[in-house]
């Protein structure tokens, strides 16, 4: 009888790096967005710092603040490195479904390839909150359904600078 490998746990692991945590004063956009970001191939780290410079250069988004970067194991499907996961509060223009768009235009630009659900990824960018708008359709849904559930999205949250 042949059973499954578990993976070795790596207890979680708390990061502040130059941006990360980070908050800026000016808030000139209309809507405000809460983001997840997460990656766990390559350097994350210094995606993440990519990422935050792209969008400090964009037209339609502002980078309003940032949390702590948090390493933690992965779930769903273990057999891949261990996570490294952000927040970010963000000003922008879009409506939700365009914020959608430019997130999943934002994950191929830094590398994300779709192979299989909860697979290894360059670069994942959820939609935690938006305003206070609800939305639940095929496509997208705010809240996200699953953030109160999640040690990637709660603990660099509660632990915002």
């Amino acid at each position: 009888m042949k059973t499954a490998k578990l993976k070795k746990y790596t207890p979680y692991k708390i990061i502040k790096t130059t941006f990360f945590p980070a908050k800026v004063k000016k808030k000139s956009k209309k809507n405000i967005a809460l983001i997840g970001v997460g990656c766990n191939l390559g350097n994350c780290s210094r995606r993440f710092k990519k990422l935050y410079l792209f969008l400090l250069k964009h037209p339609k988004v502002e980078v309003l603040q940032t949390s702590i970067l948090y390493k933690n194991p992965p779930f769903g499907y273990l057999d891949q490195p261990d996570f490294y996961n952000t927040v970010m509060v963000i000003g922008t223009d879009y409506s939700p479904m365009e914020l959608l768009n430019f997130l999943l235009y934002t994950e191929k630009k830094f590398g994300r390839k779709r192979s299989f659900k909860n697979a290894p990824r360059t670069l994942d960018l959820d939609i935690i909150l938006y305003n206070n708008v609800k939305i639940n359709n095929k496509r997208l849904k705010i809240p996200h359904p699953y953030y109160r559930q999640r040690d990637s999205v709660l603990v660099p949250l509660s632990l915002k600078d």
